[in-house]
């Protein structure tokens, strides 16, 4: 076993260590713990949430063990740092479909669509993304577009500027709309619901149609109420 350490007054190593004998990457001190996220990151999109351990981490980055443990006090607090990128990955997702999309009832279709979309093509990431973290809540410690509840929340308070949503249904709207996304992303990648191309699609317009109409107007005017004398 060979162990190198290397320090110098801008660089500081983690101790590597190879059983076959062979020198690892070094790290500057703080891109190691960059990089365990990123290993973190790459296990979790192949085999989600239970991939995320130390050991394997570390070892996917080129590290020890030990090294990992002066970043990661446990497996938990990785997991953690995996989470929110997994839903920084999914926030990006969002904005890019809301971007194109061209008023307030276009951009929560496309919220929703994006949200299924990503839990299908990405089903490693979206079950990492709501394994360590609370689904409905925002993460304190994320960056507004980095959080897909705040952006639901943002593309919702537009439709209430647009007069699209009832002021008096905009509290918690973002509980009823998350609730139907993801137990929809939910049952297709359990198998619960058939999975083929024009089942998904058909899926995915009823719920969304149902979203929609349970909470934007539908721009019917509401019949005059009778004046009584």
């Amino acid at each position: 076993m060979s162990m190198r350490r290397y320090v110098t007054v801008v660089n500081i190593s983690a101790e590597l260590w190879d059983p076959d004998g062979m020198a690892r990457t070094t790290y500057h001190h703080g891109a190691l713990r960059a990089a365990l996220i990123d290993a973190g990151l790459a296990l979790a999109n192949d085999g989600g949430p239970d991939q995320v351990v130390l050991r394997e981490v570390a070892r996917t980055a080129g590290v020890s063990h030990s090294a990992a443990y002066r970043h990661f006090a446990d497996r938990d607090a990785l997991l953690t740092e995996v989470a929110r990128r997994a839903r920084a990955e999914l926030a990006a997702e969002m904005r890019g479909r809301i971007a194109r999309a061209t008023d307030p009832r276009a951009r929560l279709q496309a919220t929703g669509t994006a949200y299924i979309g990503f839990a299908l093509s990405r089903p490693g990431l979206f079950r990492t993304a709501f394994g360590a973290l609370p689904a409905t809540e925002p993460d304190p410690d994320a960056a507004p577009a980095d959080d897909p509840h705040r952006i639901l929340g943002q593309v919702l308070d537009e439709a209430q500027a647009a007069g699209l949503l009832d002021p008096r249904v905009r509290p918690g709207a973002e509980i009823a709309a998350w609730s139907a996304v993801h137990g929809l992303a939910s049952l297709l990648l359990d198998g619960s619901l058939s999975a083929t191309p024009a089942d998904i699609d058909f899926a995915v317009a009823q719920v969304l149609g149902l979203v929609n109409r349970g909470l934007l107007d539908d721009g019917t005017p509401e019949p005059a109420t009778a004046q009584r004398g």
